[in-house]
C-alpha cells in the first residue's frame, strides 16, 4: 500500500507532482514539447499552486501515455503537516491503483505522513461486505540513500488494529472475544497476555468492575499485556483502556439514538492493543504494561443500581449516582491493579469517558488531564507528530469537593458541571500519588471530524502512545 522508492523502473496509473504556489517546476525528464504544453494549460487553467489546486494533464513520452496531476500545497512560509495531510488526503482519496508521488522541494517528500494518509484511505471496516479490489497503491520517489519506512508501515497496521475493533459490532466483540482477539495479537506481535476471568477478578477484590458487568450474559475478563524489553530500565509504562463492549446506560438506560454507536466504547481498549502491537514491533527497548477491564453495561435484574454503595479494590468504597458513568468505575479497579499487581510506575490511561467532553472541545480534539507538567508535554509532542490535537483540561483540587459523598469514601460523579473534570478527578484518587495521564477520547475515538480520516474509528492515539514509549 506504501514505500518509498529511490529509482524509477516502472510505469504508474498516475504521476503526482506536489508544488508549492508560484515555486511551480515541471518535470526536467519531459521533453521540449510536453514541457511547452504543460506550461500552456497551467496559463490557461491560472493554476499557481494555491492550497489543493489540482491540475490534470495527460500527454504522450514516447510510446507511453503519461498521466499527471500537480498538487499545490500553497505558500511555503504557511506550510505545515496538517495542510499536508488534509490536501493529500482529499486528492489521493479519489484515486486507486498504483500513484507515484515526486516533487522537487524535500519538504513536501514526507515519507511518515504519506504512509498515515494511504493507511487512513485504505482502511475500510468491509468485513461484513462484498469486497471490492480497490486499493491505493502509494510511491514516494525520494532520490538518493534509500530510505527505512518500515516504522510508518507497522504504525499503519498496528492503528488500523485499533479501528477494526471498534468498528466491529458488540455481538462479534464482546468481553471474552476482546480477550481472544488480544491473545492472537500477543502471539502475533510478540507481547504477553494473561486473561483473568470473573472469578479470579472476584478474588481480587475488583468489585466495581464486576459491579458494571454482572448483569450482562457475557461476564467480564481482564486482559494484562506485558512487554518486557527494559532490560536495564526500572521504569514500568502502565497503560489502561476502558473495554466496555457495549453500553447501554444501565438501569440509568441511554436513549435509543444514543445507543447506535455504543460499540465504540471500548475505543480505548482498542487503541492500547493497538499501542502495544507497534511497541513490540518495533522493539522498543522498554517496559510497558496494558490493562484493559473488559465488560458490557447491561441490564437485567441483578444490575447494579443508582445508591449501591461499592468497596473497590483499594478499599475506597464508592456511592453510585448514575449507571451510565460506569467507565470510571471499571478503570479504577484497573489502575489499582496495575499499581498494586503490576508495579507500574505511571499511568497513561485512554477512555471514552464522558459527553461532556465533546461539549467542550467537540470531536476533534482529546482532553488530557495529568497531575505532571512533565509527562503532558511529552505525551502533548507525541501527539503532534501524528496530527492529534490534545488540550490540557484543569483538575483543580476544588473539583473533588463535587465528588464528597456522605455515605461512603467517594460519590462516582459529581453532576453535570465539569462532568469532565470531575470524571478524571475520580480516576485521580486512585493513582496512589504516581505520575497519572488520562486522555478523554469520547470526541476523538470514532466518526472524527478530522479532514484526513473517513467516517468509522480512528485509531486516535495509537501512533502517540508508541512515540511517547519510545521518546523518552
Amino acid at each position: 500500500m506504501f514505500k518509498v522508492i529511490n529509482k524509477i523502473e516502472k510505469g504508474y496509473e498516475l504521476n503526482v507532482t506536489l508544488v508549492f504556489e508560484d515555486q511551480v517546476k515541471i518535470c526536467e525528464y519531459a521533453s521540449a514539447q510536453n514541457k511547452e504544453l504543460i506550461e500552456k494549460l497551467m496559463k490557461k487553467k491560472e493554476f499557481t499552486g494555491k492550497k489543493g489546486e489540482v491540475l490534470k494533464v495527460e500527454f504522450l513520452e514516447g510510446t507511453y501515455l503519461i498521466s499527471m496531476i500537480f498538487v499545490g500545497m500553497g505558500k511555503e512560509e504557511s506550510f505545515n503537516l496538517d495542510i499536508y495531510r488534509e490536501v493529500m488526503f482529499d486528492v489521493l482519496s479519489k484515486e486507486k491503483g498504483t500513484v507515484l508521488i515526486s516533487s522537487e522541494n524535500e519538504a513536501l517528500l514526507d515519507y511518515n505522513v504519506l504512509g498515515e494518509i494511504a493507511s487512513n484511505i485504505n482502511y475500510s471496516f468491509d468485513t461484513f461486505k462484498e469486497k471490492k479490489d480497490e486499493v491505493l497503491n502509494i510511491e514516494l520517489f525520494i532520490p538518493g540513500e534509500e530510505k527505512d519506512f518500515s516504522e510508518t508501515v507497522f504504525l499503519g497496521e498496528a492503528t488500523d488494529i485499533a479501528r477494526d475493533l471498534v468498528d466491529q459490532p458488540a455481538n462479534i466483540i464482546n468481553p471474552i472475544t476482546l480477550s481472544e482477539k488480544a491473545m492472537e495479537l500477543g502471539k502475533e506481535y510478540g507481547f504477553e497476555v494473561e486473561v483473568l476471568d470473573e472469578k479470579e477478578i472476584e478474588k481480587l477484590g475488583m468489585n466495581l468492575l464486576l459491579a458494571v458487568g454482572k448483569a450482562s450474559i457475557t461476564k467480564p475478563r481482564l486482559i494484562v499485556m506485558r512487554y518486557l524489553n527494559g532490560k536495564d530500565n526500572d521504569e514500568k509504562i502502565g497503560l489502561i483502556g476502558k473495554g466496555l463492549t457495549y453500553d447501554t446506560g444501565g438501569l440509568c438506560i441511554k436513549p435509543a439514538d444514543s445507543m447506535f454507536e455504543m460499540k465504540s466504547d471500548m475505543a480505548g481498549a482498542a487503541s492500547v492493543i493497538g499501542a502495544m502491537c507497534a511497541i513490540a514491533k518495533g522493539k522498543l527497548e522498554k517496559n510497558v504494561i496494558a490493562v484493559v477491564p473488559a465488560c458490557e453495561n447491561a441490564i437485567n435484574g441483578n444490575a447494579y443500581r443508582p445508591g449501591d454503595i461499592i468497596k473497590s479494590m483499594n478499599g475506597k468504597s464508592v456511592e453510585i449516582i448514575n449507571t451510565d458513568a460506569e467507565g470510571r468505575l471499571a478503570l479504577a479497579d484497573a489502575i489499582t491493579y496495575a499499581i498494586r499487581n503490576e508495579k507500574v510506575t505511571e499511568v497513561v490511561d485512554l477512555a471514552t469517558l464522558t459527553g461532556a467532553i465533546l461539549v467542550a472541545l467537540g470531536n476533534i480534539t482529546t482532553g488530557v488531564f495529568s497531575n505532571s507538567d512533565e509527562k503532558y508535554a511529552m505525551l502533548e509532542r507525541s501527539s503532534k507528530l501524528y496530527g492529534e490535537k490534545v488540550w490540557r483540561m484543569p483538575i483543580y483540587d476544588e473539583y473533588s469537593e463535587l465528588l464528597k459523598s456522605t455515605v461512603a469514601d467517594i460519590k462516582h460523579t459529581g453532576g453535570r458541571m465539569g462532568g469532565s473534570i470531575t470524571a478524571a478527578k475520580f480516576l485521580e484518587s486512585f493513582v496512589e500519588g504516581l505520575p497519572w495521564i488520562h486522555m478523554d477520547i469520547a470526541g476523538t475515538a470514532f466518526n472524527s471530524g478530522i479532514k484526513w480520516f473517513k467516517k468509522g474509528a480512528t485509531g486516535v492515539a495509537v501512533k502517540a502512545l508508541y512515540s511517547y514509549v519510545k521518546n523518552r
